[in-house]
């Protein structure tokens, strides 16, 4: 038997998410917080190059503030692929970053999945979809999401992905991001639920109600489900993300909310001429020093 043609090099697109929807349902005995998110894929992208060859994993980034030791989460999804793969060769692997950091767009879990992804391809394919799913679960609860390209119910303590199709309701629809230079640390934001009941333990069902809205074409109706739990202690620490809110939602968006545990704010606009004058609009009223994008979904 002839064996798997292995490539060389290999370039792949690292998309980020949105969570339309974070309803955390209250601690696990195993530590961990039960939740229901509806999360959507979103168009920006970091880029990763893998190439085989040398001794090791050789890990170099374009954002200098970023470690590349064993805390980066591409180095521990290259780690866990080579092991479990059983790879004797070296490869190397240049991550060059476009999603601000600690931003609450799932950039390291997108990465972390799509080194998995690449070094499977790059090597012929030699883990099943079940062992990249295992690998993926193992480096934290939003990395097997990105392992598809698809909306998707993610329940449990995030790691039990359910695609989707894609919504109705979004069907021409940019989303506008805001990035205001500062992260939220995700244990954090979980931690501080605590002094927050009503966010730690809220009410089931929110996620599927919200699907069913999204699977028909009133974005409005489905605006008016967005809900995320981790505002609870972000806002309260950082009013500014509410302001953010409040001037978006009063200059044009449909709908607007923190991705993920922040800082991320995104509203979503009917059309990229849309989200564009309402990055104008922002930029006049906040002035040029947040990061903001315009992207479609």
């Amino acid at each position: 038997m002839l064996a798997p043609f292995l490539l060389m090099t290999l370039i792949r697109q690292s998309p980020c998410k949105i969570n339309l929807l974070l309803n955390i349902l209250g601690k696990r005995a195993d530590g961990f917080h039960e939740l229901e998110t509806v999360i959507q894929p979103v168009g920006l992208c970091d880029e990763l190059q893998f190439k085989r060859g040398g001794h090791g994993i050789q890990l170099t980034c374009s954002e200098s503030s970023l470690p590349v030791d064993s805390t980066n989460l591409v180095r521990r999804a290259a780690t866990a692929f080579i092991e479990a793969a059983r790879i004797g060769g070296g490869v190397s692997v240049h991550l060059q970053k476009r999603i601000p950091l600690a931003a609450g767009l799932g950039g390291g879990s997108g990465n972390a999945a799509n080194t998995l992804l690449g070094l499977n391809q790059l090597f012929g394919q030699p883990l099943t979809a079940v062992q990249l799913g295992e690998l993926a679960a193992g480096l934290g609860s939003d990395v097997p999401f990105f392992l598809q390209d698809r909306p998707a119910l993610a329940t449990g303590r995030g790691a039990e992905i359910v695609p989707l199709g894609f919504f109705p309701a979004l069907q021409g629809v940019c989303v506008f991001l805001v990035y205001p230079g500062f992260g939220i640390p995700t244990a954090w934001a979980y931690q501080e639920l605590a002094k927050h009941p009503g966010a730690l333990n809220g009410r089931p069902g929110r996620a599927q109600k919200l699907v069913a809205i999204l699977q028909t074409a009133d974005l409005e109706a489905a605006g008016k489900e967005f809900y995320n739990s981790l505002e609870a202690p972000a806002l309260n620490k950082y009013p500014l993300l509410a302001l953010f809110q409040e001037f978006l939602k009063a200059n044009g968006a449909v709908a607007a909310l923190m991705s993920g545990s922040g800082s991320t704010t995104f509203a979503l606009v009917k059309g990229r001429n849309a989200g564009e004058e309402l990055r104008e609009k922002f930029r006049a009223g906040f002035g040029g020093a947040c990061w903001t994008a315009v992207v479609p979904l």
